[in-house]
This record gives structure tokens, C-alpha cells and sequence, in this order.
């Protein structure tokens, strides 16, 4: 068993990007890496204890809502999207280059171009109203059949118009402690069951935040003569989300705490994790980028 470290897992590279390629072998594979080591016991031994210390640290970091009722989430869903705090949309569309715009892009690769497999997860760990929303909503991430409009797909064509590879994976050795948490914390609330009612949480927190930061998003592009290929992406979820959002809370949140009401917590601690780890990755390249530094990793 290697050294873990027992601390800073948000920052930890290491850490990360162990948890990174342990998760991807359960989506699309890691060059020259047998197919069979995606349930390879003692890789699995391995994964487990990683993941420990990334969820202690995240619970820690964040309060307990272990008294939350079923009753109380929907109301605490919306108090959290209302919340003012530093907003890293408002920061690019005011003083964004496009140095920062095709950083951003490869920043959001590790998840972008995968979008929606890690909530899919948790289509089978749901039943009744449910398991519908989130049907619903995936539907729409997978371009309703349409592989020119999934999500993924229109991402890849916004790095293309950014002059970016937008071949899967193309950027993983980039991509630093900070902003592969971003996505493996949805792999790990997707890949066990046990973390059905956060991940059902992060998604409505996914769709309750998405609509204002994306039309700034897109605004910003324009600004910088992305062509309107490049600013799809971000126009799709303005129009998509508006209606996702309503979805999440009253259909897939509220479907699941009245089929699981001890599920509240959790939800909430969802919610929780993904603003968590989205203010720690605007940190990092605010702060790298107000230095006049590169905000990816380098060796």
C-alpha cells in the first residue's frame, strides 16, 4: 500500500490524480492499462483508502446537517444558490483574456468532456419520481439522442474554436490538484451507492448555479470574437438549466426524500461539497492569474 497523505487532499496532486485514474477506468480507460484492472482488488484497496481521506476532509471542512429533515432541503437548496460570494464568471467577463479562455477550457476538460456519465451513475440507485427527473435531465445532457448536441460534444467544439485538442483526456498531465477534485467528487458520490443522496444533491446544486454564471460565460467569449460554435456550450445550458433547475428541486430532490427521507443530509451535504471544491478551484486560478502565472500544473 503507498504513503497517503492524511491531509490537504484538495491540494494534494498526488492524491488527486491517483483518485483521477483509478476513477477512469470505469469510464473510457487509461492508455496501455489492461481492461481488467478496472476491478483489480487490490487497486480497489487502494482507491478506497484515497477516497477516506478525500471525503473526511471534505466533511470536516464543511458544517454537520445531520438534523436536516426532508422538509428543510428544497428551502436550504435555494438559500445556498442565493448566497453571495466571489463569483468566477463575473471575474472573467470583467478582466478575462483569451489566455484565461483557453485555460479555463482545459481546467474544465476532465469533466466537460465527459459530461453527465458521473450523475448517470445514479440512475439505477433511484426509483419512482426519482429516477424520472433525473432521466429527464440526462436526456437533455445527451443531446436527446443527437451526438452533434451532447454536452460533451459541444464542449470539444468550443475548445476547437479556442484552437484547444479536444481529443478525450488530451490535457490530464495539465490539470492540478484543484480542478481534478472537481471531477472526481462527483465519480466518487456516482460510483457508490451509499452516496446516492449527494449525488443527486451535487447535480440540483449543478443545475440551480448554472444559468447565470453560463450566459456570462458566453458573453465573455463573444466579447474575445469566439465564434458562436464556441459559445454553444454555454448558450445550450442558459436554456436547458432554467428548466433543469426547477426539475432537480421539485422532481428528482423531492422525489428521492419522499421515497428516502433520511436521505436529507446527505443531499445537502452534496450541495455542500460542489461549492466547496468550485470556490477552491476559482481560487486557484484567480489568485495564479492575478500573479501573472500559468494556472495549470506544471513539473
Amino acid at each position: 500500500m503507498p504513503t497517503i497523505p492524511t491531509d490537504g487532499a484538495l491540494l494534494s496532486d498526488d492524491l488527486q490524480l491517483a483518485l483521477y485514474c483509478c476513477y477512469e477506468l470505469h469510464y473510457q480507460g487509461l492508455p496501455d492499462v489492461h481492461e481488467e484492472w478496472e476491478w483489480e482488488p487490490s487497486l480497489l484497496n487502494v482507491r478506497r483508502e484515497l477516497e477516506k481521506v478525500f471525503e473526511n476532509q471534505l466533511r470536516a471542512a464543511l458544517p454537520d446537517y445531520g438534523s436536516t429533515t426532508a422538509r428543510d432541503v428544497p428551502e436550504a437548496l435555494w438559500d445556498l444558490s442565493r448566497q453571495e460570494g466571489f463569483s468566477l464568471s463575473g471575474w472573467l467577463l470583467e478582466h478575462g483574456t483569451r489566455f484565461h479562455a483557453e485555460e479555463f477550457a482545459i481546467h474544465r476538460s476532465g469533466y466537460q468532456l465527459k459530461e453527465a456519465d458521473p450523475h448517470t451513475w445514479g440512475i439505477p440507485r433511484l426509483r419512482g419520481r426519482a429516477k424520472a427527473a433525473m432521466v429527464s435531465i440526462q436526456t437533455d445532457e445527451y443531446g436527446n439522442g443527437d451526438v452533434a448536441i451532447m454536452h460533451s460534444s459541444l464542449f470539444a467544439q468550443s475548445m476547437v474554436a479556442l484552437g484547444l485538442d479536444p481529443t478525450y483526456g488530451a490535457y490530464l498531465n495539465q490539470l492540478p490538484a484543484v480542478t481534478l477534485a472537481t471531477t472526481n467528487l462527483i465519480s466518487m458520490f456516482g460510483l457508490h451507492r451509499r452516496h446516492r443522496g449527494a449525488l443527486v444533491g451535487h447535480l440540483a446544486s449543478f443545475e440551480m448555479n448554472s444559468v447565470g454564471p453560463m450566459g456570462r460565460y458566453s458573453s465573455w467569449l463573444e466579447s474575445l470574437g469566439v465564434p458562436s460554435s464556441g459559445r454553444e456550450f454555454y448558450d445550450v445550458h442558459v436554456e436547458a438549466d432554467e428548466v433543469h433547475q426547477y426539475i432537480a428541486v421539485d422532481e428528482l430532490v423531492g422525489g428521492m426524500l419522499e421515497d428516502e427521507p433520511d436521505q436529507a443530509a446527505a443531499v445537502i451535504f452534496g450541495a455542500r461539497a460542489v461549492g466547496l471544491v468550485e470556490s477552491t478551484f476559482a481560487d486557484h486560478v484567480v489568485s495564479a492569474w492575478k500573479d501573472g502565472r500559468s494556472s495549470l500544473w506544471a513539473p
